[in-house]
Formats: C-alpha cells, sequence, structure tokens
C-alpha cells in the first residue's frame, strides 16, 4: 500500500474510532471496538511514517490527502 494511502486511511480511522468511545463511555461500556479502531489507525499512521523516506511533515498532509482523494476519483 502506497505511504499516502495508509496515512490517510489511517486519520480516517482515527477520527471515526472517538465517537465509538465516547459513546461506549458514556453507556458506561468498555469501548473495545472504538479502541481497536484506533490502534489500527494509529498503526496505519505509523507504518506511512516509515515507508516514506523522511517521514511526513505537517505541511505533506494535506497534499497527501489530496493526492488520495484524486485517486480515488479517477
Amino acid at each position: 500500500m502506497h505511504p499516502d494511502m495508509m496515512l490517510v486511511t489511517g486519520m480516517l480511522l482515527v477520527v471515526l474510532s472517538l465517537p465509538a468511545i465516547f459513546a461506549a463511555w458514556a453507556d458506561n461500556r468498555a469501548p473495545r471496538v472504538g479502541a481497536l479502531v484506533l490502534f489500527g489507525g494509529a498503526g496505519l499512521v505509523f507504518c506511512a511514517f516509515r515507508e516514506r523516506e523522511g517521514g511526513y511533515r505537517l505541511q505533506d498532509v494535506p497534499d497527501a490527502v489530496y493526492g488520495v482523494i484524486g485517486q480515488i476519483l479517477n
């Protein structure tokens, strides 16, 4: 998988896991599924940083997001 795709997918999973975690805590349940999705997304982000030479800077993230969106739309 391309590092940009891993980065964007990981960030999306991290963002989507937060409502599941908060909902579980609000219902006094253990946030198992949310935590698994959070760790999976964080793992993808970590792998993306390791795969790309030099890693990512904060200025590189929007270009990666737009590049992945462009790949999906084409």
